[in-house]
């Protein structure tokens, strides 16, 4: 099925949406703290809490498009395992979570967001280093949708580097604790942008392709759709799309990619929140094909054409 580079625009609105924040100062975000919604600008949290002092927090990222949460329910499921996973107490349930999201966008008005659910370990008592002791916090904010790739970009497609940078092992933190730990990330992503490379991929510790700052990687490598199997979160678009691809009869494998494999693919591409299946062009100094592939903009039209309908959506209107 063949493509043409317009296809990756940004998805044109379906419903209408009157909706206007409850008041300026909420018109950049709106941000959850402490029980109370204040605007972004004013958020704040103790100096002292762990998650600032120890990045020991973890964090969900949902979208809302058209009016519409996608995938809700899967995002409070992993966020709940990240905070089990660190032995994390979150003070409102499931339910209450859901409702604090709804109401972010909502005193915001925005059709299409960014919403962050946060935990954090909390300020222990002074002079102590028992995680056991702090008063662990939650946390939300939304925002006007976030894009990694502008509209343009996406058209043209991505140029990554590949970093000599690993990413923290497995060992050491879960991929799978969707967390803070992002200095290799950081310092990776200096050296992406020192080469003018838009982003940066990072390997595992044993030397495959992992994952990058927020978003997930895919490669057509011997005519097959394939994704890093370890050292990389499960993320939500990434879940997306292998299930899209399985639907459409598209072979896809997790499994090991190597640097060698990566830079020989056919197509590659990044899936993440914030744009959803992104085309990758450019791997360091080697081109890939000759602009987004064809399996590449199959899956971003179907993707969106999804979401559009409410596939996995639910409503985000709150009053």
């Amino acid at each position: 099925m063949q493509h043409t580079l317009a296809e990756f625009q940004v998805p044109e609105h379906t419903t209408p949406w009157t909706h206007a924040p409850l008041a300026a100062a909420y018109a950049k975000g709106v941000a959850y703290v402490d029980g109370r919604y204040v605007p972004i600008g004013d958020a704040r949290i103790p100096l002292l809490d762990w998650g600032f002092t120890r990045s020991d927090a973890c964090q969900d990222t949902i979208s809302v498009w058209d009016g519409r949460f996608f995938r809700l329910d899967d995002h409070l499921e992993r966020f709940e395992r990240s905070w089990q996973s660190l032995r994390l107490v979150n003070p409102l349930s499931r339910d209450e979570v859901r409702d604090v999201v709804r109401k972010l966008v909502a005193i915001g008005g925005w059709r299409d967001a960014y919403v962050q659910i946060i935990m954090t370990r909390g300020v222990p008592p002074v002079g102590s280093r028992d995680p056991r002791l702090c008063e662990n916090r939650f946390q939300a904010f939304a925002i006007p949708y976030v894009w990694i790739a502008t509209p343009e970009k996406q058209r043209e497609g991505m140029h990554v580097h590949v970093s000599d940078i690993r990413r923290v092992p497995v060992q050491s933190v879960s991929p799978l604790i969707k967390h803070y730990h992002w200095l290799d990330f950081e310092m990776g992503l200096f050296d992406a942008l020192d080469r003018s490379a838009d982003t940066v991929v990072l390997k595992s510790i044993d030397g495959h392709i992992a994952e990058g700052p927020g978003f997930n990687v895919f490669a057509v490598i011997d005519d097959q759709l394939t994704t890093p199997r370890s050292a990389a979160l499960d993320g939500m678009t990434r879940r997306t799309v292998i299930q899209i691809a399985e639907s459409l009869e598209i072979p896809v494998s997790e499994s090991d990619i190597t640097l060698e494999r990566f830079v020989r693919a056919d197509e590659a591409f990044l899936t993440t929140t914030a744009g959803g299946i992104l085309p990758v062009t450019r791997i360091d100094d080697v081109e890939i094909g000759t602009g987004p592939g064809a399996l590449t903009a199959t899956l971003h039209a179907e993707y969106w054409r999804r979401r559009q309908d409410g596939w996995l959506s639910s409503d985000a209107l709150y009053w």
